[in-house]
């Protein structure tokens, strides 16, 4: 894996951004006072200067603290949504990849329902009827349109190793259903899921920011990258520092997950 350039560079994008999200204090007080919250009008919208690399925005606070406080919310996001839609991904597609018949047919029509309505439609609808927009709640909504992809896939994969010869050797030998799904099911079938899951980070943080700048989504006083998209759009004709930077590192976020999930791919496929 090591030998793998692309995988390096993956890693060490994603650690950065896990770091940035898990300790903010850290690194906004690399430069300026660190702090999102402090704010001066006399400084409103003045760019990059001495102390203060990313300028401020139209409160005068300081940008890059923003930026660096806002990758909290939004690899959160990405992370809790990811990490709901494959725990259900394991269970359904399991279910319905290793017994088929009733339990297959249930899941698939449920699984087709939801892929019917597109994600940020989907997620546009149910936020805009809820009043509380946290990062927990819009991880949920976001858990309710995500979870399909990854069943499908996860009940494909499992359709292929079910009735391969070490699960038919482990049967034979008296080994119950449930050990059989844990134990010699799932572990070999896990693979393509992983791979896709790596890669769903990165579209979530990106479906965020999207519902955030069309103002469905997180609202202050949470910070979030896709808040201050939202809060630039306005201003970026006279300010286009209040919009570079915080897509720069929303871009290098996404950039990062992607990398990582074709990476992983390239580590699990034989054929390579």
């Amino acid at each position: 894996m090591l030998r793998r350039p692309r995988l390096v560079v993956a890693a060490v994008i994603v650690v950065l951004m896990a770091a940035i999200a898990a300790f903010p204090g850290l690194f906004a007080g690399w430069f300026g006072h660190g702090d999102p919250r402090v704010c001066d009008l006399a400084v409103s919208n003045l760019g990059p200067s001495a102390g203060h690399p990313f300028g401020f925005d139209k409160q005068g606070c300081d940008v890059y603290a923003n930026v660096i406080y806002g990758a909290r919310a939004s690899i959160t996001v990405g992370v809790l949504v990811t990490l709901g839609c494959l725990v259900l991904a394991l269970v359904l597609g399991t279910l319905a990849g290793y017994y088929g018949g009733f339990a297959d047919a249930v899941i698939s029509r449920l699984s087709e329902v939801f892929l019917g309505v597109p994600l940020l439609l989907g997620a546009l609808v149910l936020l805009g009827v809820l009043r509380d927009r946290s990062v927990w709640t819009v991880s949920l909504v976001l858990i309710v349109f995500g979870w399909p992809t990854l069943t499908r896939v996860t009940r494909s994969t499992v359709l292929a190793v079910r009735d391969l010869e070490y699960v038919d050797a482990a049967r034979a030998l008296g080994a119950r259903d449930l050990d059989l799904m844990r134990k010699h099911v799932v572990p070999n079938a896990i693979g393509p899921v992983l791979v896709l899951a790596t890669t769903t980070v990165g579209g979530v943080i990106a479906a965020e920011a999207s519902l955030t700048y069309l103002g469905i989504g997180l609202t202050s006083p949470a910070i979030s990258w896709g808040l201050q998209l939202s809060a630039a759009r306005n201003d970026f004709a006279a300010a286009p520092h209040l919009l570079l930077f915080p897509s720069a590192f929303l871009s290098v976020a996404v950039l990062g997950f992607m990398l990582l999930g074709d990476a992983v791919r390239d580590v699990l496929d034989r054929r390579t």
